[in-house]
């Protein structure tokens, strides 16, 4: 399958904002550990959320140091999130993730 680098990005950024939003990884180790991707990558897919109007944010534990906390998607902007949730399988398959 031949996929083009938008695609798999733009990709990349729903499969990322869903982990976060459903709870199944909601700091950069845990996207990691979910994805198979390398820590820049996450660290710069979380960035470019943005992008999409995403707005993630991330919350600091309270009474905690040293970036203590978890992301939170606050606002989707003109992505539907039952899209992906409808798609995941191949959103994915196209990505080659678990």
């Amino acid at each position: 399958m031949d996929v083009s680098k938008t695609k798999t990005s733009f990709y990349r950024r729903l499969y990322v904002a869903w982990l976060i939003d459903s709870g199944n990884a909601c700091n950069v180790p845990a996207l990691m550990q979910a994805t198979g991707m390398p820590r820049r990558t996450a660290q710069d897919t979380l960035a470019a959320l943005a992008d999409l109007d995403i707005d993630c944010a991330f919350v600091q534990e309270a009474g905690e140091r040293n970036n203590a906390g978890h992301y939170a998607i606050r606002d989707w902007g003109a992505i539907d999130p039952r899209w992906i949730v409808a798609h995941l399988d191949q959103i994915k398959a196209v990505l080659g993730y678990p």
